[in-house]
């Protein structure tokens, strides 16, 4: 059997006496779709902190591409393969869309351009694989919000991720823009790269994911396709009440 991508075992982390995630374990497997929902304050974000490095957990362990990072610095995770969006867009301000690429490109990536004329030509690839490229010198707060949110998917694919987390990346997005990025992650998935996917937007979760979970007061409650999520009676009772 397949040893996959990334292994969470019992993974909790508290805030004072709050517990905000309690004893989670998945695993996730090279390429694939992974969906995660629940209500606000559930804990999702909290989990993928402490997978992405941001946070460290007060229990359990983390392993990704075969070692074991629950101790391991963020950037050194990135280093290993391991992107995250955020769910509000952080670019560098005062900045061109292709230089904000160029800083993980030249030190966050896990293979660097050798030179400055390298650096570009890998900048306008990633900007040209998400309809940017006519925006690569830019000043990045000239961007709409759908153009923001593309920015920080590719801030992220700089990395060369072997996973990508998606944190909300279509918050407050029309539903045509929705449309937009669910190609973009479909086509990185057909590259290989695993995506997880964290939204409160139901029609992109059923549509992309091949698999999601639900986490509900930091407790993972509820896993299936999402045929069987849609059915389950927790998940019904979060989203719909009693």
């Amino acid at each position: 059997m397949t040893e996959p991508l990334l292994s969470v075992r019992g993974v909790t982390r508290r805030f004072g006496s709050f517990v905000a995630v309690s004893d989670i374990s998945l695993d996730l497997r090279q390429g694939e779709r992974l969906g995660i929902i629940g209500p606000n304050g559930s804990g999702k974000t909290t989990l993928i902190n402490c997978v992405a490095g941001r946070l460290r957990p007060d229990a359990g362990s983390i392993t990704f591409a075969g070692k074991d990072v629950t101790r391991l610095e963020a950037h050194k995770r990135a280093w290993l393969g391991l992107a995250r969006t955020f769910q509000i867009p952080q670019p560098f301000h005062g900045m061109s869309l292709a230089e904000n690429l160029y800083v993980p490109l030249g030190f966050g990536a896990r293979e660097s351009p050798s030179d400055s004329r390298d650096l570009r030509k890998a900048a306008m690839e990633i900007l040209a694989g998400l309809g940017l490229s006519a925006k690569a010198d830019a000043d990045c707060r000239s961007l709409s919000q759908i153009e923001l949110r593309k920015l920080e998917l590719a801030r992220a694919l700089a990395g060369r991720p072997r996973l990508l987390i998606s944190d909300e990346a279509m918050a407050g997005l029309s539903a045509p823009e929705v449309d937009e990025v669910l190609t973009i992650l479909f086509a990185l998935s057909e590259r290989g790269i695993s995506v997880i996917m964290i939204e409160h937007i139901m029609r992109a979760i059923m549509r992309f994911s091949e698999r999601v979970i639900c986490i509900m007061a930091g407790k993972l409650v509820a896993t299936g396709s999402p045929q069987q999520i849609v059915r389950d009676r927790q998940v019904q009772k979060a989203y719909l009440g009693e």
